[in-house]
């Protein structure tokens, strides 16, 4: 029995530097990455100075054009993230902010996204590998159930979270395998398709009273004294439940509603998402209406 208890006792702590050593060896590798996301190219980057910075889900990452600021002189990026809800917008900003950078404009998609107040799974795992050395990290992560199980137990994340930051993402950050999502300076165009859902309900939907992360991003901006844009973006003319944005207006009133800017289909790659077409005639009219002296 005292054999059988001793081997299993080096099994056990054999186990756990081997997961001490991995965690090690991941972050290490995720620490010197910057050409993969827009996470890293973040976390891992020092001062910068933007005249525009956009912040969102996918209807920020597919619909605002940002060389087309870049062409008014407008110094830009868009960190909007597909799939990203307003929790990982905020934990965005508050790391460029942690960094030093200097931005004139934030222009925030708030709208389908203002009606939960949690993590996108997805997304959020990508701002794990750095847990450890941040506190702004640390602490936004710090309310959500698994925190413990995150932050205390070495290489949890890193399985837990395979399929987005598990051994594949390690292993193209450690062969230098760039991807698309900083082309474009952020921006992701996206193509009609003749067979493009055009179709969409949002009756179930409803927007929070007080979204905690929407809240936070504008705290952000006034206490730094950044303009703070938010929008609603277009949205398809089929799209049943449109009082959802009167809703979002009637609740949080500073939010520019341009939800109905763009409504043919023939501008639109989904019911949610505008081609570049639409991206194009959407975001000239977001430069005229903000960013034309008048």
């Amino acid at each position: 029995m005292k054999r059988f208890l001793i081997y299993t006792a080096k099994i056990v702590l054999i186990t756990v530097l081997i997961a001490f050593l991995l965690d090690g060896i991941y972050t290490y590798a995720f620490m010197q990455s910057n050409e993969r996301g827009k996470i890293e190219q973040v976390f891992n980057s020092k001062a910068k100075k933007y005249d525009v910075v956009i912040l969102g889900s996918s209807r920020a990452n597919n619909h605002f054009v940002a060389q087309m600021f870049e062409d008014k002189g407008l110094k830009t990026f868009n960190y909007g993230m597909s799939g990203g809800h307003l929790f990982e917008a905020s934990l965005m900003l508050k790391l460029m902010i942690e960094r030093k950078y200097e931005i004139k404009n934030v222009i925030l998609e708030a709208d389908l996204n203002l009606s939960n107040d949690h993590q996108a799974e997805g997304i959020s795992a990508r701002f794990l590998p750095y847990i450890h050395n941040s506190e702004i990290i640390k602490d936004h992560f710090s309310n959500e159930s698994d925190f413990n199980e995150l932050y205390y137990v070495p290489f949890y994340r890193y399985i837990k979270y395979d399929s987005k930051i598990g051994f594949r993402e390690f292993f193209f950050i450690s062969v230098g395998k760039k991807t698309n999502a900083q082309d474009n300076l952020g921006y992701y165009p996206l193509q009609k398709h003749k067979n493009g859902n055009m179709k969409n309900n949002i009756v179930n939907l409803t927007p929070l009273n007080r979204n905690k992360y929407y809240e936070e991003i504008k705290n952000i901006c006034k206490e730094h004294h950044i303009n703070f844009i938010p929008v609603m973006t277009p949205i398809c003319e089929n799209t049943v439940g449109m009082n959802y944005f009167d809703k979002v207006k009637k609740i949080y009133p500073e939010i520019h509603n341009y939800e109905n800017v763009v409504v043919e289909d023939k501008y639109f790659s989904s019911c949610g998402h505008m081609s570049d077409a639409g991206a194009k005639i959407f975001t000239a009219r977001i430069l005229r209406d903000f960013f034309t002296k008048k």
